[in-house]
């Protein structure tokens, strides 16, 4: 049986315990502020991103992994002995996977599968573990990434912003919205669709749009696959989080669920005290 080894980028927002359990490798991504680059998670952390944002009044850009980084990871791993699956953020989002399927083209076909989470954060998170799950049970490289394509759309994500502040800078809505947005206290809740991000209800307030969030998972439950739920989130959304958990963990089947930090590149665009909860429906 062939050594398999698991690798998706630093969007996958899964927490450095659950990487180095299941033996994970993560690319960074690249979060730069006027010509200075950093790599995701590796010399920049949220608390940083977010001073430094408040600092300069201005949004960091972020970019995908260059082939050359991917080539690097695929090769060290192709001679470790291993064949090698990649789960990528979605590539509607991000050129993130095209630059893996460059790299990926300079060694064997049957030596790596890219699959396309068609999501973001633990979204791609989810299906990372999915991936470790059906290594652990003996199945190839083929195999799992036909099991992932058909689990992709599988996958929900919804997280509640707290502040169209990043939305805007960012270039997500124009300021006629984000200056009523933050007058009536609107905390929109954004849903990942076929892999793009979509604008789904605005709430007032915070605690209704958590409890709406909440309900949509919890009027779902019969249908969430039990292995694992997520619950992510940004730099100021602790409690928040954990009363999530406790209310999934009251009611619903799920065997765990399991609270994430949003890295950089996620947090450069939701902005701090975003809060999301993922699954994959069965």
């Amino acid at each position: 049986m062939s050594k398999i080894k698991i690798i998706t980028d630093s969007t996958c927002d899964l927490s450095p315990e659950l990487i180095k359990q299941n033996n994970i490798s993560v690319i960074p991504l690249y979060v730069t502020f006027d010509d200075e680059s950093y790599k995701d998670g590796v010399n920049i952390k949220p608390k940083e991103l977010f001073e430094t944002v408040d600092k300069v009044g201005s949004l960091p850009k972020t970019s995908a992994a260059p082939p050359s980084d991917f080539y690097d990871v695929f090769k060290k791993n192709i001679d470790d002995g291993y064949d090698i699956i990649y789960i990528s953020i979605s590539s509607k989002l991000s050129t993130t996977m095209q630059n893996a399927i460059l790299a990926a083209s300079n060694f064997p076909e049957n030596k790596i599968e890219i699959v396309d989470s068609l999501n973001l954060s633990t979204g791609v998170g989810l299906l990372v573990l999915k991936a470790c799950d059906y290594a652990n049970q003996g199945l190839s490289i083929k195999e799992i990434a036909n099991k992932l394509r058909e689990l992709a759309p599988k996958v929900k994500t919804e997280f509640v912003i707290n502040t169209l502040d990043y939305l805007y800078k960012g270039g997500r809505c124009n300021a006629l919205q984000s200056f009523f947005g933050g007058m009536l206290k609107i905390k929109p809740i954004v849903k990942v669709v076929d892999g793009k991000m979509i604008l789904g209800q605005k709430p007032r307030g915070k605690k209704k749009a958590l409890k709406i969030m909440l309900n949509t998972v919890l009027n779902n439950k019969d249908n969430i696959d039990p292995s694992r739920i997520m619950i992510t989130h940004s730099l100021g959304s602790e409690k928040e989080a954990e009363y999530l958990k406790k209310e999934l963990e009251e009611n619903t089947n799920a065997k765990e669920v399991i609270i994430t930090n949003a890295g950089c590149v996620i947090s450069s665009h939701c902005g701090p005290k975003t809060i999301g909860i993922l699954y994959i429906n069965e």
